[in-house]
């Protein structure tokens, strides 16, 4: 039985150690905090297949196939049956980059239909998309049912360094314990370059902060409800899509936006970030308050069926590779093995798969190497 330690009880870091329990896997899971608690923070984000690399939407669809399995497993709905919407001039290169998919199923949408299922946003004319099985990812309910599950596994301590003994096991430092293991994965977030290197792994990661706003509906606004998803039961629950608007037409590029479970409250967020020292201090404090200032604009102008008035705020790191905003990567060497990227939540299962695997075989699954630059950016 491989002794396994993973660091960081993220969405990844307890996919990855669910993975290796069912596989047969000795794992200690430690975390300094409440799982969940840091990158992987707040109450939704978006599931999408689309991404310029066709890689990565293969990845992501073996992901929403595993999303669907641990809703079986668990009996708790994981990703929300209402679909992924986006605009912008972007949409005819999403839809051509999906259409070999034919587990990916979208559709443009007319005006009409965009106004009957996101009644919130503003007139919009321009071009529009669904991603039929994209959704708003349940994240709490997702960290809780894994939580529960590896409750047994889980070691509260912050681990200080990460050490290859150089007799085949590497060695884990707390505040209170030293133990060796024949294998550690690193799933830290912002954490684990800073491990990893330690341990002599170089990860070429830029770390940075972000702002995402909760806001409630407006009381006097749109009908809170759109139409009965696509493929749904009769009598199914009628449910918001997530959102995802590339236009600039409302003032901004690369906002995001999820539902939360409650069906009240909409999150929104700007895909700008502002970045850090390599201390880890913010480069500029105010940069990140002006984002937040930015976000309720755009709300004003894009979404009037949303109350401005900011009711909760969730600040996370940012934590990006050089070939783009969703590059992603695995390095591996001599029992430690260390993931990387940024926008993982969605790709969290099949990323927990990967890293058993990788745990398990000593090689790095498919495209996740670090050299193949898996969610390579077009430009």
């Amino acid at each position: 039985m491989t002794r396994t330690a993973v660091v960081g009880a993220g969405i990844v870091g307890l996919a990855a150690a669910h993975a290796l329990r069912a596989r047969g896997a000795d794992v200690t899971l430690y975390e300094s905090g409440p799982p969940g608690g840091g990158q992987s923070a707040g109450q939704g984000r978006i599931f999408r297949h689309a991404h310029e690399d066709p890689r990565l939407v293969a990845l992501v669809a073996r992901s929403r196939a595993l999303w669907r399995e641990w809703e079986q497993e668990f009996g708790v709905e994981l990703v929300s049956p209402d679909g992924a919407v986006a605009i912008g001039d972007g949409v005819e290169d999403k839809l051509r980059t999906l259409e070999p998919f034919e587990d990916v199923p979208v559709r443009r949408l007319s005006p009409a239909e965009l106004h009957e299922r996101l009644p919130l946003l503003a007139d919009w004319t321009g071009p529009a998309m669904l991603d039929l099985r994209g959704g708003a990812i349940r994240t709490l309910a997702a960290v809780a049912a894994l939580s529960r599950r590896l409750e047994g596994s889980m070691l509260r301590e912050h681990v200080l360094a990460v050490r290859r003994t150089g007799t085949g096991a590497v060695e884990v430092r707390t505040g209170t314990t030293c133990e060796t293991y024949d294998h550690v994965v690193l799933c830290a977030g912002r954490g684990t370059a800073p491990l990893a290197r330690g341990a002599g792994l170089d990860l070429p990661v830029a770390v940075g902060a972000h702002v995402r706003i909760t806001f409630a509906l407006a009381p006097d606004g749109p009908a809170r409800h759109g139409p009965v998803p696509d493929g749904a039961s009769p009598g199914a629950a009628r449910g918001l899509p997530t959102f995802q608007d590339g236009s600039g037409a409302f003032g901004e590029t690369g906002v995001y936006a999820a539902p939360y479970p409650d069906g009240r409250h909409f999150s929104v967020g700007l895909s700008a970030d502002t970045p850090a020292h390599p201390d880890g201090g913010l480069a500029d404090p105010a940069a990140l308050a002006a984002l937040a200032d930015r976000t309720v604009a755009y709300v004003r102008r894009a979404l009037p069926g949303l109350d401005p008035r900011p009711v909760d705020h969730v600040h996370c790191w940012v934590t990006r590779l050089p070939w783009g905003d969703d590059g992603v990567g695995i390095w591996s060497e001599d029992g430690l093995t260390a993931l990387a990227g940024h926008n993982l939540f969605k790709q969290a299962p099949a990323l927990g798969e990967a890293l058993a695997g990788t745990v398990l075989t000593g090689t790095v699954p498919g495209h996740l190497h670090h050299g193949e630059q898996l969610g390579r950016s077009a430009g």
